[in-house]
């Protein structure tokens, strides 16, 4: 969060918990196996629990893995409900070890919250409760790149993946190449105080660099897209909390499906029975006509068809460090929405090959 804040988007433009769900189960539909609510924080969002319930029922349609990511303040007090409303996977950002550098780097004093939350995770998984957990640690030179052995040590005796994160530029966070820390740089560091350490398979669509230290209970990963970008393999998708489709975290290229979803309703935001309506609408109502003719197409197929487009018109790559700089794009912060009410779903295609990329 720039010291400055962001502005708080309207209540109306975010999306409601019903129109992230019927995203999320078109999605599935289409062969999505991951969905990821991220932020801003979803965690204060009040409906947050009963909207994973909703998508997690989507299990039967497919869905493998609903995930969350977060700050880690207030996990603890809702963690147990998210986990029986089908969470299975959680990320926790948190940039240092350090109580006194973390109020430093946050503006907050939240660190033994946070902890607590890392601990709480740690006691369901060692009570058979099938979680995966990992730190999201972005390293900044001169700030917290003497914390990468901590945290290195953190996997000793834990069963979770620390993913040290290089540095990007976003709106707003003031980035310059030399507080860049880059993965070859880590990994140097890293092997002169574990010489053993050996490189684990990863998924073709893992954005992270995976490693262990034989006899560490957990593992660590790297997240390299500014050195070694891994676009051509990449398959998410990001959906903001305002309905915008972004095809690449470093694009500044924006699609509405918030709009599309809203037009029967002239911009109004969908609820329950308005979603309900709209399926009735659709199913009696197919888009070709008794003669063949096409009709207005439904909503359901001019989503499909601009999430298609979107995805067709991705580029190879993102642009390097230096034109990065330059480019406006939304802070992180608002990637996900504001501080308040925002919620991103992150979704994973199943099966999308660099071949439906291009230049």
């Amino acid at each position: 969060m720039p010291a400055e804040g962001v502005p708080l988007s309207p209540p109306s433009h975010i999306l409601t918990a019903s129109e992230i769900y019927y995203l999320s189960s078109l999605f599935v539909r289409q062969g999505v196996t991951k969905i990821r609510l991220t932020g801003g924080e979803p965690t204060v969002r009040p409906d947050l629990v009963s909207m994973m319930r909703s998508i997690g029922s989507l299990r039967g349609e497919g869905l493998k893995e609903l995930c969350i990511t977060t700050n880690g303040l207030a996990l603890h007090r809702k963690l147990e409900n998210m986990v029986d409303a089908g969470l299975t996977g959680i990320n926790l950002s948190l940039d240092t070890l350090d109580p006194f550098q973390f109020q430093l780097m946050t503006r907050r004093d939240g660190f033994e919250a946070v902890m607590r939350s890392l601990d709480r995770v740690l006691a369901l998984k060692s009570s058979g409760v099938p979680i995966t957990l990992k730190i999201n640690v972005v390293v900044m030179r001169g700030l917290n790149d003497r914390e990468i052995i901590p945290f290195v040590e953190l996997a000793r005796e834990r069963d979770l993946e620390v993913r040290f994160i290089e540095y990007m530029p976003f709106d707003g966070n003031k980035w310059q190449r030399g507080k860049m820390f880059g993965y070859q740089e880590m990994l140097e560091l890293i092997s002169e105080k574990f010489p053993n350490l050996e490189r684990v398979q990863d998924h073709p669509n893992n954005t992270s660099k995976t490693y262990r230290v034989p006899g560490f209970a957990g593992r660590m990963g790297f997240i390299t897209s500014m050195t070694h970008n891994f676009c051509g393999t990449c398959n998410r998708l990001r959906v903001t909390s305002d309905g915008n489709l972004k095809v690449c975290l470093f694009g500044n290229a924006e699609v509405s499906l918030r709009d599309v979803m809203r037009k029967g309703t002239r911009g109004r935001p969908l609820h329950q029975d308005d979603l309900q309506a709209l399926k009735a609408t659709e199913t009696a109502q197919p888009s070709l006509s008794h003669d063949g003719i096409h009709s207005d197409p439904s909503t359901e197929e001019e989503l499909l068809g601009l999430i298609g487009l979107a995805v067709q018109r991705k580029k190879a790559k993102h642009a390097g460090m230096d034109a990065l700089v330059g480019m406006k794009n939304r802070p992180m912060i608002l990637i996900g929405g504001s501080d308040r009410l925002d919620v991103i779903t992150k979704i994973r295609l199943a099966g999308t090959a660099p071949s439906q990329t291009r230049k």
